[in-house]
């Protein structure tokens, strides 16, 4: 059975979140859930930034670990509330940087 993977990060950080998602797949063979970029062509409303919010918790409880991109170290608001689920939950957490 493949571990599966949630990928936790900031999505300024879009590009180095696809990266280790690939990596993760081919190098690890996980099975690698990603955040969604915001590309459409409106600005969201606080329902559906909640929505988005709950589909991710969602996979992290799908998942047997989260994978947090903290490129420089940053982690934002919305990131350090997503690891503390994770511990809740008892799932593996695992950092780009240490």
């Amino acid at each position: 059975m493949r571990k599966i993977v949630t990928i936790c990060g900031s999505l300024r950080f879009i590009h180095k979140i696809q990266e280790m998602a690939e990596i993760l797949e081919l190098e690890n063979g996980w099975v690698v859930l990603t955040p969604i970029p915001h590309t459409l062509d409106k600005e969201l409303a606080d329902q559906e930034k909640a929505l988005l919010g709950d589909i991710h918790k969602a996979k992290i409880d799908l998942s047997d670990a989260i994978f947090v991109v903290n490129v420089d170290g940053y982690l934002g608001e919305a990131v350090r509330e997503e690891i503390a689920y994770a511990k809740d939950k008892g799932k593996e957490i695992y950092f780009l940087e240490e």
